[in-house]
């Protein structure tokens, strides 16, 4: 039997000089592009805080045949988003998923 691991990360988000939901989109479009850009093969959507101008939850989640490579990839996708000089990383979350769960 082959093992399968979903990763799953949250991220919590809180952006700079933002004053509507346009200007909000302006910010979160381009962070959620860039993680797909370099990590093609994880999924990644606004997931949170969808009303709210200056806070924003990015979910990315990743399968994988390893637990190590599931973390791997997620803790680069988080280093990648809290590298962005526009938005604050206020929290991130992480689990691990297996076929027995």
């Amino acid at each position: 039997m082959i093992d399968l691991f979903v990763g799953a990360l949250t991220l919590d988000l809180l952006l700079g000089d933002v004053h509507s939901l346009k200007q909000k989109r302006a910010v979160v479009r381009p962070v959620i592009a860039e993680v797909q850009k370099h990590f093609p093969a994880v999924a990644v959507a606004e997931t949170g805080d969808n009303d709210l101008h200056r806070r924003a939850q990015i979910g990315v989640a990743v399968v994988s045949a390893t637990a190590a490579n599931c973390t791997h990839v997620l803790e680069r996708c988080e280093r990648l988003v809290a590298g962005r000089p526009e938005i604050e990383l206020l929290s991130a979350r992480q689990r691990l998923f297996n076929d027995e769960d």
